[in-house]
């Protein structure tokens, strides 16, 4: 059983969380990539906001709606390069984020008897319901803060070169 209040108010403290984490960065560190194929703080970000309106509202409104429904194409890995997020303003991105977010929030707590155990049949992961999709949001959300954490520390250490940081103890 949903506890949609509970889901919410998550969706709602990982906003924040994931806007604590983010605001502030500077325009290079915003940008900054420990490497080539990892995701800068300005790109994960952007990445949220797409995911939060083509992605998991998307498909969790299809899922409760019409299950039956094709989902059209969904490349969030290849959208980083394709749509230049490591490119856009950081602020507005950032905002633009927790706009959607809480459309999302807003959208959730005005459903009206969503039938959670509807199941979308995917075709190359199988049957998803919209419990599990729904749940899987909250998830996403848990990854990319982690990251945001992850590339903060990465850029702490570069920056603190040649000091160490084994004292704060081991990451």
């Amino acid at each position: 059983m949903i506890d949609l209040d509970y889901v919410t108010v998550r969706m709602s403290n990982n906003a924040e969380a994931i806007r604590r984490l983010a605001q502030g960065a500077t325009a290079v560190e915003a940008r900054w990539k420990p490497d080539p194929k990892s995701w800068s703080i300005l790109e994960v970000i952007n990445h949220l906001y797409d995911e939060e309106r083509e992605d998991f509202r998307f498909r969790l409104d299809l899922i409760l709606h019409h299950p039956e429904q094709a989902w059209p194409g969904n490349d969030p890995e290849g959208w980083v390069t394709k749509r230049h997020y490591n490119q856009r303003d950081f602020e507005t991105s950032l905002h633009n984020f927790l706009q959607e977010r809480q459309a999302s929030v807003t959208w959730l707590k005005g459903l009206s008897g969503p039938n959670w155990q509807n199941v979308h049949d995917h075709p190359s992961i199988g049957p998803i319901s919209a419990e599990e999709m729904l749940y899987s949001w909250l998830a996403h959300d848990l990854l990319h803060t982690r990251q945001l954490v992850e590339l903060q520390w990465a850029y702490l250490a570069q920056q603190a070169r040649p000091i160490a940081l084994d004292y704060a103890g081991r990451w």
